[in-house]
């Protein structure tokens, strides 16, 4: 099944590719000559993920999906939530959006914090919704070289001793919110319930 990634995200569309299998060809908005970036004006990840996913479906007609994912940490109340790609400035520069998260965090004890996901499908313009999770806790220093985003500061509860950028692709796959809510997706596709 072809279906758009509403995203420019190269980490995102193979993470995609990666947990949606050989079933799925993943096109990115680029592939089909779309270059804009898409402003995120809700105040949710579903309302974001929302808007990303109607524009793409506005400009092509054919079935997509968007996500919008970020950090919730408990000690600073949720944040950097929606704005987890632009914590520290306009652009998406993680290395200083981890260094202000660690920054805010200090020696604070509870680090306890989850990656959240809200995936929505388009089709024939009506949008399904598929949430995902992943539990875990922000780290003291950054660990790794795998991943992307904040992963080399998020130690998942189900591997305590690493970071998320220091567990293989596969790992990181099989536990990672957007992983979750992809194969929710998949599962929905699969079952013809659409």
């Amino acid at each position: 099944m072809k279906i758009i990634f509403a995203t420019a995200n190269k980490g995102k569309i193979r993470e995609a590719a990666e947990i949606l299998g050989p079933g799925f060809e993943i096109v990115s908005p680029a592939d089909l000559g779309i270059f804009d970036d898409v402003e995120e004006t809700g105040s949710t990840f579903r309302e974001n993920s929302l808007i990303k996913a109607q524009y793409v479906w506005r400009r092509t007609g054919l079935d997509c999906f968007a996500d919008d994912s970020g950090l919730e940490v408990d000690a600073l109340g949720g944040a950097p939530g929606i704005y987890s790609a632009r914590y520290a400035s306009p652009g998406h520069d993680f290395d200083a959006n981890i260094s202000k998260l660690l920054a805010e965090l200090g020696d604070t004890r509870n680090r306890k914090a989850r990656f959240v996901c809200v995936v929505t499908l388009l089709t024939g313009g009506v949008p399904h919704y598929f949430e995902g999770s992943c539990e875990g806790s922000i780290a003291l220093r950054k660990s790794g070289n795998g991943g992307f985003g904040y992963d080399p500061v998020f130690v998942p509860d189900a591997w305590p001793d690493l970071t998320m950028a220091q567990i293989s692709e596969e790992q990181k796959n099989s536990i990672s919110h957007r992983g979750e809510a992809l194969r929710k997706m998949a599962e929905w596709l699969k079952d013809g319930t659409r």
